[in-house]
């Protein structure tokens, strides 16, 4: 059954969709930016971008599938970014590499071979991978609540009691905790009228092999790994039966799109899908797209602000900012480490991915998380083989 307007009921689960997706990550996604090389405009316009490439995103699949189809930046790809050497390039071959990871997951859902190579790919490997990622960005709330305590460390708490409360708001409370304190220690200085708007930022992208292995094809293979496949799995726990490759080269054409703008990579979402296409969303199940649509609504409104909210990070000591990045990655991380370590006979090779993803080495121009998962999967195959 269609409907011409939305449901109340899926006006207020869109926003908190939208609360809960933006605000649960837009730390990481700065952090990953500016670890590229980008400028404050750059990062500002990345940060827009990919709110207001998923948010048309799932405004579009939504409303042409009649499906809750719901739509994120890849935290764990941003995640990877933070964690990564900038190219030698600079800011314009990251963009390269973005939209190498965007190419090929258009072309995963094209072509089924590579996308059912990407789907392949061991999960306790993948996982491993995205806990190798994370662990240094986890630590940083620990550090951070000894050298700059009177400012970790409500944050911390904030959100360790938001979160037995409900897990949901946890994230959400955190970043209000440190809004709170940024406004405290920021003096006189104040946003004016014109900077609240963020504007579109154009980077020319610039490639290179070193960029596309060492940054895009890991962005490509965490992102698939840890959000497209996993999104189409919980719509269809939740009897939607989404066509999953369409839907991969939709997400990998809106991050070709948004790319040149700084947005990192465009994603189907698993967490906000579940809000989505729960009873809580709409008694009705033909009636829960409109919760994908109003989110994806939000989620563009957020982003036409990102200039505001980039800037209240630029007030931020650096440390408080990744205190926020930190607690809003801990929950990912207790589950990429789970699903890494669930499997008694690929433990080894899964440690083995996670030490060295998590190391940080760079070799050959290639960075950790290659190496990991390299190194990872050549022991996955040999003891496949001698069993």
């Amino acid at each position: 059954m269609a409907c011409a307007f939305p449901p109340m009921q899926t006006v207020s689960t869109g926003l908190v969709v939208a609360v809960v997706g933006f605000f649960s990550s837009f730390p990481i996604v700065l952090q990953g930016l500016n670890a590229m090389g980008a400028t404050a405009p750059e990062s500002a316009s990345g940060l827009m971008m990919a709110a207001i490439a998923m948010g048309l995103a799932a405004i579009g699949l939504s409303f042409w599938y009649k499906q809750p189809i719901s739509v994120a930046w890849s935290t764990p790809g941003v995640a990877l970014l933070a964690v990564s050497a900038a190219p030698a390039e600079g800011f314009s071959g990251a963009i390269g590499a973005f939209l190498c990871a965007g190419a090929l997951t258009v072309v995963a859902g094209l072509w089924r071979p590579l996308g059912r190579l990407a789907a392949a790919i061991p999960t306790s490997l993948a996982q491993a991978m995205l806990g190798g990622v994370l662990l240094p960005l986890c630590i940083v709330p620990f550090k951070a609540a000894a050298e700059l305590p009177w400012q970790a460390l409500p944050v911390i708490l904030t959100w360790f009691i938001a979160g037995r409360v409900n897990r949901l708001i946890a994230v959400p409370a955190a970043v209000v905790a440190a809004a709170i304190i940024v406004v405290l220690n920021a003096g006189d200085s104040s946003l004016r009228p014109e900077q609240l708007v963020a504007a579109p930022v154009w980077t020319m992208p610039s490639f290179s092999l070193a960029s596309a292995i060492g940054i895009g094809l890991p962005l490509f293979i965490v992102t698939m790994a840890t959000q497209n496949i996993p999104g189409i799995a919980v719509m269809r726990s939740f009897g939607y039966t989404p066509k999953a490759g369409k839907l991969f080269s939709a997400v990998g054409g809106a991050s070709l799109l948004s790319a040149s703008f700084g947005a990192p990579a465009t994603c189907l979402a698993a967490i906000t899908a579940a809000m989505c296409s729960n009873e809580d969303s709409h008694p009705d199940p033909a009636l829960r797209y409109w919760s994908a649509i109003m989110g994806g609504v939000f989620y563009c409104l957020f982003g036409i602000f990102a200039i505001a909210i980039t800037s209240f990070a630029a007030h931020a000591d650096p440390r408080l900012m990744g205190t926020l990045a930190g607690v809003a990655l801990i929950g990912v991380m207790s589950n990429a480490t789970f699903a890494a370590l669930e499997v008694p006979e690929e433990r080894e090779a899964a440690v083995l991915t996670f030490a060295i993803t998590a190391s940080g080495i760079t070799a050959f121009g290639l960075g950790a998380a290659v190496w990991g998962l390299a190194v990872g999967g050549l022991v996955y195959i040999l003891g496949k083989g001698l069993r």
